[in-house]
């Protein structure tokens, strides 16, 4: 899933590549992708790009052209979806259903410049809205404050008297907005500290390594990340993950194996003997958690 650093790269993409170019047409793929209905999206045709930002995860396309009337385009990539670039595109409407299509985003003229939103496999999560104000999407109106605005006494804030486990809370978007699986299994990591560690119960001395942390991984992932084309940020954010996605390897902090624990549709990665003492975790889908 596309987490803060790759939806800020892509906004930043977009700011290079797409501000001030009129949209010549929209080509929806998936209906369901579509959550909002009024106003149409064909009434973006002829708006000029004038921005793109970042909410959390979210990223939005700006038309401030009409200050009367601004729009934006909104779209939650969710596990599986992507934002693609191209110099040129068919010219020719998808047809609905078929392939990982799900909008295309014709700029300057049909066939030209622009983008498309896709996404694979068979559960189809990807999300997109047009509206006046960012603040009428569900998931953008519930976002705590984002990870890399947080200051270190707002952060030691959020945590206090809570009684999740730190894995838990840290993805949760309407505590912390913007970190997904990966980039908080390498928090974590980077903190020294277990997944299942409570939250309300860490010294100061761990808040501050935990919050110096997040900080750390985000702002490098970030710098990484910004000025990459859209098509190599995956291949980017994987050649920084340490623990995320490499169950079996060894651990380049300490040596230790990379451990798992899977769940019915989701898994995280960590290091025993950097984050639990040395004392692996069980896989919950074959024992009982050891604590």
């Amino acid at each position: 899933m596309p987490e803060l650093p790759e939806v800020e790269a892509l906004a930043h993409h977009l700011r290079e590549h797409a501000i001030y170019r009129p949209i010549a047409r929209i080509d929806v793929a998936s209906m369901s992708a579509v959550k909002t209905f009024d106003p149409p999206v064909s009434g973006l045709h002829g708006r000029v790009v004038t921005g793109a930002a970042r909410y959390g995860k979210f990223l939005s396309v700006e038309f401030g052209d009409r200050p009367d009337e601004p729009l934006h385009l909104i779209t939650h990539l969710s596990r599986a979806g992507w934002l693609r670039w191209h110099d040129s595109a068919a010219a020719t409407p998808p047809k609905p259903g078929r392939g990982p299509l799900a909008l295309r985003v014709h700029l300057d003229t049909v066939g030209g410049p622009g983008f498309d939103l896709t996404e694979q496999g068979t559960q189809k999560r990807l999300a997109v809205y047009l509206v006046p104000d960012p603040q009428q999407v569900p998931g953008i109106a519930r976002l705590g404050p984002d990870a890399l605005a947080l200051t270190r006494d707002e952060f030691a804030s959020l945590l206090t008297g809570r009684t999740e486990r730190l894995k838990t809370l840290i993805v949760e978007q309407q505590v912390i907005a913007g970190i997904g699986n990966a980039y908080s299994d390498e928090i974590l990591h980077t903190a020294r500290l277990s997944p299942y560690a409570t939250a309300g119960r860490l010294t100061a001395e761990q808040v501050d390594g935990l919050y110096a942390a997040m900080r750390s991984v985000l702002t490098d992932a970030v710098e990484r990340s910004v000025g990459q084309g859209a098509a190599e940020l995956k291949g980017e954010k994987r050649s920084g993950l340490r623990v995320h996605a490499r169950a079996g390897l060894p651990c380049p902090v300490c040596g230790d194996t990379v451990r798992e624990v899977s769940f019915a549709s989701k898994s995280f990665q960590y290091c025993p003997g950097c984050q639990t003492g040395g004392k692996p975790l069980a896989d919950r889908r074959l024992s009982r958690l050891v604590r």
